[in-house]
């Protein structure tokens, strides 16, 4: 009897690790060490089921710290007491396609573990011993930029300053010019001539994210940004015609390029869309799509409504004020010194820059390299403002309001009102579901 237990066992070890080198190979390993062996690529960790089960306590209901119709997130520490997100999704790879799908997600693993700004959450490393593999990153402690002007109760919500707003989408605008642009990675990898090399292949790819939004956009110890989730992002050649085929739309409503949706073309503008309705939100610390609270007082119930189209309507009627966020700037018609007049140019130029950002058109928007320059010109003025406003209200014993422009300094130094450095993370679902082409373009603005 003893005798037939021990072979039951050892027949089902044999089983299970047969099963592990089955999905290996059907996640495209072996491809993996093949092309990290010929691209001389040690950027990314292949990592076992084992390993991954011990640094989240055998993915443990307390590791959790995000999960969603596309999958769940869990807090891991490794062996090497380095502190990660491990992302377990639900979708599979593909790998019936004559191994399409699988080259394309080998290469996308190696290209994303590439990337390395300071800007961007980095991919770490994946286990592919799984039926749907794992992808794991750095862990980012503070939350995202929607926790941040979200969190809590509107009455109880804490102050962000203006220029911890300038600081998180100029960042957040660098690190997302970084990814359009293959030729400025090659540039900043030029320590390497293997890198170089390889940037400089056909193999390049400039990366589109393809769900740009709040909950994306990480924020670490300092409050600074960290553009995250590439689930939807889109590898394209460098020496191709700038756009990618979707079979769905993938994205988040309030979010979509509306042009994008209609097209089944996603281009980097697509991307400075999604990026035009993040600095709105900034602006107004609304949701992309936010319940009217103005057709609540009338009777009509709480309407859903699309941040953007309020927030250029707004603009058009010279009603911009209507849609801000009070914490920013005094009204233009009430009492105020020269430092409220100076965040009002600079609350001003950034509800512009926003609506260029939301053209109708992607030839009409900007790139996104010229949005993160004029925002970081925005952040500078700012941070002038607040040195000069705080020298007066020193001198003069005047009401310090210096928290106006605040939280900008390239330190990490946090303003008054601020989230704590010990702010657990919330790693919401930032995987986005695949819509079928059922909605309009009316659902998009309503």
């Amino acid at each position: 009897m003893a005798l037939s237990c021990l072979l039951v066992i050892q027949l089902q070890r044999r089983k299970h690790i047969q099963e592990k080198q089955q999905y290996f190979k059907q996640n495209g390993g072996l491809r993996l060490f093949d092309e990290m062996v010929s691209r001389q690529v040690d950027t990314v960790r292949v990592l076992t089921e084992d390993e991954l089960k011990k640094a989240t306590n055998n993915f443990s209901d307390d590791q959790v710290i995000g999960c969603g119709g596309h999958g769940t997130v869990y807090r891991g520490t490794l062996d090497d007491l380095r502190e990660v997100a491990i992302k377990r999704s639900k979708a599979a790879v593909d790998g019936g396609g004559g191994g399409g799908c699988e080259d394309e997600f080998v290469n996308e693993i190696i290209v994303l573990s590439q990337i390395n700004h300071r800007h961007v959450v980095r991919l770490l490393g994946c286990c592919l011993e799984v039926h749907v593999p794992m992808l794991v990153y750095e862990f980012v402690p503070n939350g995202t930029l929607f926790d941040l002007l979200q969190g809590g109760t509107a009455a109880r919500r804490r102050p962000v300053s203006l220029g911890l707003r300038l600081k998180i989408a100029a960042q957040s605008a660098e690190a997302l010019a970084y990814l359009h642009s293959s030729a400025s990675r090659a540039i900043l990898h030029g320590d390497s001539a293997e890198a170089l090399a390889y940037l400089h292949s056909s193999a390049s790819r400039a990366i589109l994210h393809g769900d740009v939004k709040s909950l994306n956009i990480l924020l670490d110890g300092a409050l600074d940004a960290k553009v995250a989730d590439f689930g939807a992002s889109v590898l394209r050649s460098a020496m191709g015609e700038g756009e990618s085929f979707i079979e769905y739309v993938q994205g988040t409503l309030g979010y979509l390029d509306p042009e994008s949706f209609v097209s089944r073309h996603l281009t980097d503008k697509s991307d400075v869309y999604s990026f035009g309705v993040v600095l709105a939100e900034l602006a107004t610390r609304r949701k992309a799509v936010y319940d009217d609270d103005d057709a609540s007082c009338s009777g009509h119930g709480g309407q859903k409504r699309s941040l953007s189209t309020a927030f250029l309507a707004a603009l058009r009627h010279g009603e911009l004020w209507s849609v801000l966020d009070r914490e920013l700037v005094r009204r233009p018609d009430d009492d105020g010194d020269g430092d409220d007049k100076a965040a009002v140019d600079v609350v001003r130029e950034l509800a512009e820059l926003a609506a260029r950002c939301l053209g109708p058109s992607g030839d009409e928007r900007p790139a996104m390299k010229e949005v993160a320059e004029r925002l970081q010109v925005l952040r500078r003025r700012a941070e002038m403002r607040a040195v000069a406003g705080a020298g007066r209200d020193s001198n003069g014993g005047e009401v310090d309001r210096s928290w106006i422009m605040c939280g900008g300094g390239g330190g990490g130094a946090v303003g008054r009102g601020h989230l704590d450095t010990n702010t657990t993370a919330s790693y919401q679902s930032t995987e986005t579901d695949k819509m079928p082409l059922t909605l309009s373009v009316n659902d998009l603005a309503r």
